[in-house]
C-alpha cells in the first residue's frame, strides 16, 4: 500500500472511531429529545436564512491565489440623515465595517448583525468567505494559516476600502484573523483602524480547549497533525461522504457545541449545520494545525489604546469564556460582554443582545 493510502486508511479509522465514539450517544439523545416537553415554537422557523442584499460583489485574489469571494453594502438610500450623521465633525465619512467569520463557517454568521445595521442605514460594510469557506477558493496545495488569512483580510481592505477608517469584527477563528493582521501589520491599527470587536475568539491556548470538539476526536486529532500536511482529496471525499450520511449526528453536534441555550430554535442549528457541512473535510483538517498552535498574545499590543469590545457566551465549549477573560486581562481598556445562556455562536442565538453591545459600541466610536 502506498503512503496516500496508508494515510487515507488511518485518518478513516481515526475518524471513524471518534464517530463510533459520539455516535453511541445518539439514539440516547434522540430518546431523550423525543421524551422531553413539547419544545415552544420556533421564532425562526420562517426566517431566511442565506443569501442577503448586497450592493457589489466582487473577487478578492490573495497572494496565494485564492479567490475570495465579498460582497459590499452601502448605507441606504433614501435614508434621513442629517449632515453631521453621515460626516463627523472631522469631515470623514462613517467607518466600514469589515466582518470575518470562524472556522466552518461562512459570511451568513452575521445574518442578524447585517440586517440590523443594514436597516439603521449608516454604515457601509464588508462581508467575505475565508479562504476554503462558503463561496471563497481553496489552496490548492498545503496547509491553511493564520498568517495567511491576516494577508488575505488586508487584501480585502485594500480591494474594498482603501483610504477609509475601519471597524474590524471577527468571530472565532475571524478574530484570530484580525490577530494575525496586527502581528505583521501594526500600523494599520496605529493609522485606520478605529476599532475592534472579537466575539467568541482566542489568543492562544486553543490546544487547551481541544477547539470545542468532542474528546474522542480531539484525542484523535494530535496523532493525526504530522500526517495531514498534505490531506489528499481522496481522504476528504471518503470522509465527506461519511459525515454527509451521518448528518443526524452532525446536527446533534452542532446543537451541543455551538449552542448554550437547552432549546435552541431548530432551524437556527440547522442553519449552522448547512454551514459546517458545506465546509469539506479536506479543508478542515488542513486547517487543524494553524488552529491548535495559534499564539498570538503580543499581537494584542497593536490594540491598546483602540476601543475593544469582546463578546462571549457563558455557556461557550468551543472559545471558553476564560480566553475572553485573558483577552481583556491584556486589553484592560477592554470592555467584556458575557450573554448569558449562550454558545459559542453567540450572535446568532442572542443576536438580539450582540446588536444591542454592536450599537452602543459603534455609537462610541463615530
Amino acid at each position: 500500500m502506498g503512503t496516500a493510502g496508508r494515510r487515507a486508511g488511518l485518518l478513516s479509522a481515526l475518524f471513524g472511531a471518534a464517530a463510533a465514539g459520539v455516535a453511541a450517544g445518539v439514539a440516547a439523545e434522540r430518546a431523550l429529545l423525543r421524551r422531553s416537553i413539547r419544545p415552544p415554537a420556533d421564532p425562526y422557523a420562517d426566517e431566511r436564512f442565506g443569501p442577503q442584499p448586497f450592493d457589489e460583489s466582487l473577487i478578492v485574489r490573495t497572494d496565494e491565489g485564492v479567490d475570495l469571494y465579498v460582497e459590499i453594502v452601502e448605507p441606504a438610500d433614501g435614508v434621513d440623515l442629517e449632515f453631521d450623521e453621515l460626516f463627523p465633525p472631522s469631515g470623514e465619512p462613517e467607518p466600514t465595517l469589515v466582518f470575518v467569520h470562524g472556522f466552518c463557517l461562512d459570511m451568513g454568521t452575521y445574518h442578524f448583525q447585517r440586517r440590523e445595521l443594514s436597516l439603521r442605514g449608516n454604515w457601509r460594510m464588508v462581508f467575505y468567505d475565508q479562504p476554503g469557506h462558503g463561496r471563497s477558493g481553496r489552496l490548492d496545495r498545503g496547509e491553511y494559516t493564520l498568517e495567511s488569512l491576516g494577508a488575505a483580510l488586508r487584501r480585502v481592505i485594500e480591494e474594498t476600502t482603501p483610504d477609509r477608517r475601519i471597524v474590524l469584527i471577527g468571530h472565532s477563528m475571524g478574530g484570530m484573523t484580525i490577530m494575525a493582521l496586527a502581528e505583521h501589520a501594526p500600523e494599520l491599527f496605529a493609522d485606520r483602524v478605529v476599532g475592534v470587536v472579537l466575539i467568541g475568539t482566542s489568543a492562544g491556548r486553543l490546544e487547551a480547549t481541544r477547539i470545542g470538539l468532542p474528546e474522542i476526536v480531539a484525542r484523535a486529532g494530535r496523532p493525526i497533525l504530522p500526517i495531514v500536511d498534505s490531506a489528499t482529496k481522496v481522504t476528504g471525499t471518503m470522509l465527506d461522504s461519511a459525515r454527509r450520511a451521518s448528518s443526524n449526528l452532525a446536527w446533534l453536534l452542532t446543537r451541543r457545541y455551538g449552542f448554550g441555550t437547552p432549546q435552541p430554535s431548530r432551524a437556527l442549528v440547522s442553519f449552522v449545520e448547512r454551514m459546517n457541512s458545506h465546509t469539506s473535510t479536506e479543508t478542515v483538517a488542513r486547517y487543524l494545525r494553524t488552529l491548535y498552535s495559534h499564539a498570538r498574545y503580543p499581537a494584542l499590543d497593536a490594540l491598546r489604546g483602540l476601543p475593544v469590545l469582546v463578546i462571549c457566551g457563558e455557556r461557550d465549549q468551543i472559545t471558553p469564556l476564560a480566553l475572553s477573560n485573558e483577552i481583556c486581562r491584556r486589553l484592560p481598556d477592554a470592555e467584556l460582554v458575557t450573554i448569558p445562556d449562550s454558545g459559542h455562536v453567540v450572535m446568532l442565538e442572542h443576536s438580539a443582545e450582540v446588536n444591542a453591545a454592536l450599537a452602543e459600541f459603534l455609537e462610541k466610536i463615530q
